[in-house]
């Protein structure tokens, strides 16, 4: 298959590329090549290369940074996917997309999971046009995936990899208690898009994350144990971490618990986080496997 992947350099094309440059032809691109922002560029261009999927990797993901760069963001989450949705349309070629739990808000009880038709209340610059992307996608073809993910790391720079260097060089870390999701292994993303596509599942919108649900600083008491890590963690709130910050930061989501029940009951198979935290580790060195 000819794949137009966008984006090319980012954390999660990285493993998107190992997974599917095997069996595919793949065509990569960054902002440089192809700006998704263009519509006129990107009818052009995709026109001419006829890719039988686009997967779209590109997107502004500095969620505070996206408070003061708001026409960059709405432009790279907003306008991009859109365009991109115009453009598979003519060339009848179906899109995936990624998307994000800040889509919904997280204002509901710590108790309860999102399903993908819940309401959606995005509180923050990142989260609005990230379902500003959603929304012309669907306005603009039918044959889509739009797979919603959350705290996602891999390779380069990354959640994981911070508090792994954070423990190794202090003796106390603190971290916020009051947010609640998912952590994403990348590789299990891919996975979870691979095999939608080779499935073929019914097109639309479903929650993608590892399976059960943690906090930033239980996920980080995770980190530590499993690397045989002796720092010490220490629990903030998410609204004092706010108070504290030496520079603005963006409303985050105090529930991104996303269920995964429409994804399992497409077929497709969905990790544990701890067991894909322990296969991260592996990978990088950290711990034995």
């Amino acid at each position: 298959m000819r794949i137009l992947i966008t984006g090319a350099n980012g954390m999660l094309a990285q493993s998107v590329k190992a997974k599917f440059e095997k069996e595919n032809e793949l065509i990569l691109t960054d902002s440089k090549e192809l700006d998704i922002t263009d519509k006129d560029a990107v009818i052009s261009e995709v026109s001419k290369l006829k890719p039988e999927l686009i997967i779209n990797c590109a997107a502004y993901t500095n969620v505070d940074g996206a408070e003061e760069n708001v026409e960059l963001c709405e432009r790279v989450n907003a306008l991009g996917p859109t365009n991109l949705a115009i453009v598979a349309k003519l060339v009848d070629a179906p899109l995936v997309h990624i998307s994000t739990d800040y889509v919904f808000g997280g204002n509901k009880p710590i108790t309860e999971e999102y399903s993908e038709d819940d309401e959606k209340a995005p509180e923050s610059v990142y989260g609005k046009t990230k379902l500003a992307g959603e929304v012309g996608i669907i306005k603009n073809t039918d044959k889509f995936y739009i797979f919603r993910t959350a705290w996602l790391y891999g390779e380069g720079k990354n959640f994981v990899r911070t508090m792994l260097n954070a423990g190794k060089t202090h003796d106390e870390v603190t971290v916020v208690d009051d947010q609640h999701g998912s952590p994403t292994y990348a590789e299990d993303l891919t996975s979870i898009i691979y095999e939608a596509i080779t499935k073929k599942i019914p097109f639309g919108i479903y929650n993608s994350t590892n399976e059960g649900y943690t906090t930033w600083c239980d996920f980080t008491k995770k980190i530590y144990e499993l690397s045989n890590l002796k720092t010490k963690v220490t629990g903030i709130s998410t609204a004092e971490y706010m108070e504290n910050a030496k520079k603005p930061v963006a409303k985050r989501p105090l529930n991104s618990k996303m269920s995964k029940d429409k994804l399992k009951s497409a077929g497709i198979d969905v990790p544990t986080w701890e067991d894909a935290l322990k296969r991260y580790l592996v990978k990088e060195g950290e711990i034995n496997g």
